[in-house]
């Protein structure tokens, strides 16, 4: 199977708007692939290599800039055996020897090949063949219900298996992936509603959760043995021997909880989120720093699966497991006037907001639906960059004012509007750094970038505007943080903007 193929059906996915027809391009060529092929086409067109991450960045790229090929002649087990040796490289001179694989890896590609390498090496590709269109090209190709490949990914977070179980063995051995303690599953997520009102509407029996500004985790134990994850579902159980303690000393023998990290002050206020990253992050300064961390959710205990219990159930496991000092503080929603008031007193301590959650429904791993609701203070969104313009007076030499996009679900990212509030000089620095390594052209003082960083803004609201081609603007947008933790994939759609318009 050659990456060409495989190039030329991203590409082609890339050039149409059509969801549907993105979904026949990629079931029409995954359809044909052989066993072998199958597994690493997939992988691929969903920007993932099999050996995970293997410290390939941006400088390492730059360092292999090379003449392409005249002819394709690369096949996919080419990449992935490239891919392979330098996984496995470490040790004395392992820098070079690592450069000289990717070397002759791109001297092999032809022009669009490079391209496409750079993308997936670099996980910023955005033909539109990511997670949803790949999940229903699958059931296509394999004939079997969406619903049943998008459950087997949300348990194994692995699309190539899942597409070889479909394609190979069909609905049978998609019903036969499973909740596994120790493999950790995607999370559910919240939407956004405007207040507590809003989002008690249509929940029925529900309780309000305080929300903390900190670091998603998944903590798995099985016997003595602990695994934690984030949200990405990347491993940092040594980064975090407080909460590997804590989960080691409670009394069970299996368990997978679902919670926060998050550092704290001295009077038990949360610190800021960036504080509670910088002390995740690789270039963490001191690791003895406390991590806290508050659970809100059980999908397993002691060998049963609860995953598709109602919340009322699975939240009795987890009071029965969990000390009410490691449990998020929440509050059955009798009334929306008590919503209101715990919401205010939640915000006042230092918390970011609550999230209302319906006590009927299981916990969709990876879906983000009506049956949690997350309310903050004000209005915000994760967005992505689209080029920034150099700034004057004070700020020159910095890259300051962001063009700010919201995700088309059909593909690409709809302009709403630019911000340069709330960067400090920190941020303005640390920005004109990232974007001129993200740059793809220039046009006069107007840097455009690849759309793969996601940025937290607070708006005020949304207004109609005719500037924009969504038809909307924002309103006195800020910059709260930048999203490192996020990817354009997980940005706010553009309906999701509008909505916040019919109710501003």
């Amino acid at each position: 199977m050659y990456l060409h193929d495989l190039v030329a059906t991203a590409n082609a996915v890339g050039e149409t708007r059509s969801r549907t027809r993105k979904v026949t391009l990629l079931a029409d060529y995954i359809t044909g692939l052989d066993a072998a092929g199958l597994r690493l086409g997939v992988a691929y067109l969903a920007g993932v290599v099999r050996q995970g991450r293997i410290g390939i960045g941006y400088a390492a790229i730059a360092e292999v800039a090379t003449p392409p090929a005249g002819a394709s002649t690369l096949r996919l087990a080419d990449v992935d055996a490239s891919l392979q040796t330098v996984a496995e490289t470490t040790g004395s001179g392992s820098r070079q020897r690592r450069h000289d694989v990717l070397l002759d890896l791109f001297g092999r590609a032809t022009e669009p090949e490079q391209q496409f390498l750079r993308r997936l090496l670099l996980a910023e590709m955005r033909h539109g063949a990511l997670d949803g269109v790949m999940i229903a090209a699958i059931a296509a190709a394999g004939d079997v219900p969406v619903a049943a490949v998008r459950r087997a990914y949300m348990l194994s977070d692995d699309l190539a298996a899942v597409a070889t179980a479909a394609l190979q063995r069909g609905l049978e051995a998609l019903e036969a992936f499973h909740l596994q303690v120790m493999q950790p599953v995607q999370p559910m997520l919240a939407s956004t509603a405007a207040d507590t009102d809003a989002a008690l509407e249509g929940a029925g029996p529900a309780i309000v959760d305080a929300k903390i500004d900190g670091a998603r985790v998944q903590v798995h134990r099985s016997a003595q043995s602990v695994g934690v994850y984030t949200r990405s579902l990347r491993d940092i159980t040594q980064d975090v021997p407080d909460i590997v303690a804590l989960v080691r000393g409670l009394d069970v023998e299996s368990v997978i909880l679902d919670g926060e990290a998050v550092s704290l002050r001295s009077d038990g206020r949360p610190e800021p989120f960036q504080v509670t990253m910088q002390r995740l992050g690789d270039d963490r300064t001191d690791v003895h720093t406390p991590m806290a961390v508050r659970f809100f959710d059980c999908l397993h205990h002691d060998g049963a699966d609860l995953i598709d219990a109602p919340l009322h159930q699975r939240l009795t496991h987890l009071d029965s497991v969990v000390p009410g000092t490691h449990v998020v503080e929440r509050l059955e929603a009798a009334d929306a006037a008590r919503a209101a008031a715990f919401f205010d007193h939640m915000v006042a301590a230092g918390y970011e907001g609550v999230v209302v959650k319906a006590l009927d429904a299981p916990y969709e791993a990876g879906r983000r639906g009506a049956a949690w609701r997350k309310v903050k203070p004000s209005h915000t969104l994760d967005l992505v960059v689209l080029a920034v313009e150099w700034g004057s007076g004070r700020r020159k030499g910095w890259l300051s004012n962001l063009h700010l996009g919201a995700r088309d679900p059909d593909g690409g990212f709809v302009m709403l509007g630019k911000t340069f509030k709330g960067l400090t000089d920190e941020l303005l620095e640390w920005q004109t750094k990232r974007f001129l390594e993200l740059e793809t052209h220039r046009q006069r003082h107007v840097v455009h970038v690849e759309p793969v960083q996601v940025v937290e803004i607070a708006i005020d609201g949304v207004q109609t505007s005719t500037r924009y081609p969504g038809g909307v603007a924002l309103r006195f947008a800020r910059v709260k943080r930048y999203r490192d933790d996020k990817t354009a994939a997980e940005a706010d759609t553009i309906e999701q903007v509008r909505a916040i318009h019919g109710r501003s």
